[in-house]
């Protein structure tokens, strides 16, 4: 039986499209027989990250790193996220030998940069140094691969995500109070980079709902909660039967490297409106189903005359076993 060990600083409680990926590729490696470790922060003692307290950072982890790789004896190691988890088990590989794999999952220079301004540059030349040195580092679009090319990264590969296309089915009688139609729902973290003001902010007929949670979220149902329904975070049916309500998926965010929940909407029928920026321009099919327009408004509208089988037919390319496939495939085997 092959071992895999995956080191990353994203891992449960924290859901976001790191974890989930990560969760959906390790329960598809072990039904394949792989033998699948992970090393995450729940392990060591950690601190809340500055501007994002609801992640936690691994404090001088690189000890037990090593001594985990040496007992282990994996026959492939992949490092998905740029923390202090990732840079010491990049370290103890680099330092004895040892082949590694990385994924570039987030942008994460542009959500600095959306809070802390004029940081872009040094971020991004210190992601650029952590991939510097695995054997490959995946992506999930062909159009991020050539943006990192294009500025220094190497051995760039493509592995495209995924969607449970058994979950995500529309519900047509969901177990829940109808709303007024149409519906256009937000559904992402509540984070100044995932844009939430600009849906928020949008004057649109019947309902704007929020599915979601996150560091602005009582600030933003604060603010917003009188336009706006506000159900929280959601996780399987009870996310679906939100979802089953609504006619248009409303998705602002502009620092998206690929964008999961676009993929979940689609499956269930629902058309997305986005800006025509990387993540949504390698899912949708302007017309067909969604919308990519700098003016959201008239993107959601023009979304409610679309074919719920046309999104539901986009969704279907996108499978979780061609994903696992693919990312077994670009692994840097040891043994």
């Amino acid at each position: 039986m092959k071992k895999i060990l995956i080191v990353t600083d994203a891992w449960a409680p924290h859901v976001n499209g790191v974890t989930r990926t990560l969760e959906t590729h390790i329960a598809k490696l072990k039904q394949r027989g792989y033998e699948v470790t992970t090393i995450g922060p729940n392990q060591f003692t950690t601190v809340p990250l500055p501007m994002y307290p609801e992640i936690h950072l691994a404090l001088l982890p690189r000890r037990r790193v090593a001594k985990i790789i040496e007992e282990l004896r994996p026959d492939a190691i992949h490092l998905p996220t740029e923390g202090p988890l990732g840079w010491a088990a990049r370290s103890v590989c680099l330092e004895r030998g040892i082949p590694f794999t990385t994924w570039y999952h987030t942008h994460f220079q542009l959500y600095v940069n959306v809070r802390l301004h004029g940081f872009l540059r040094p971020v991004y030349n210190f992601l650029r140094r952590f991939h510097t040195g695995s054997a490959r580092t995946m992506v999930s679009t062909e159009s991020l691969a050539n943006v990192l090319r294009a500025t220094g990264f190497k051995n760039i590969v493509v592995v495209p995500l995924g969607v449970d296309t058994e979950l995500f089915v529309r519900n047509p009688a969901p177990p829940l109070q109808p709303l007024p139609k149409p519906v256009f729902v937000f559904f992402s973290r509540l984070a100044p980079e995932k844009s939430p003001e600009e849906f928020l902010k949008l004057d649109l007929p019947g309902t704007k709902l929020v599915i979601g949670d996150g560091p602005d979220c009582f600030r933003l149902e604060d603010k917003y909660g009188k336009k706006n329904m506000f159900v929280g975070y959601k996780r399987g049916q009870e996310l679906v039967n939100w979802l089953s309500l609504a006619d248009v998926l409303i998705f602002p965010s502009r620092t998206e490297t690929f964008g999961l929940v676009a993929l979940e909407a689609l499956a269930c029928g629902i058309p997305v409106a986005a800006h025509d920026v990387m993540g949504p321009r390698d899912i949708i099919t302007n017309g067909k189903d969604g919308y990519l327009n700098e003016d959201l408004r008239d993107a959601a509208l023009k979304c409610l005359a679309l074919s719920p089988l046309d999104c539901r037919t986009k969704a279907l390319q996108y499978s979780w076993d061609r994903s696992t496939d693919e990312f077994i495939k670009n692994l840097a085997w040891i043994h």
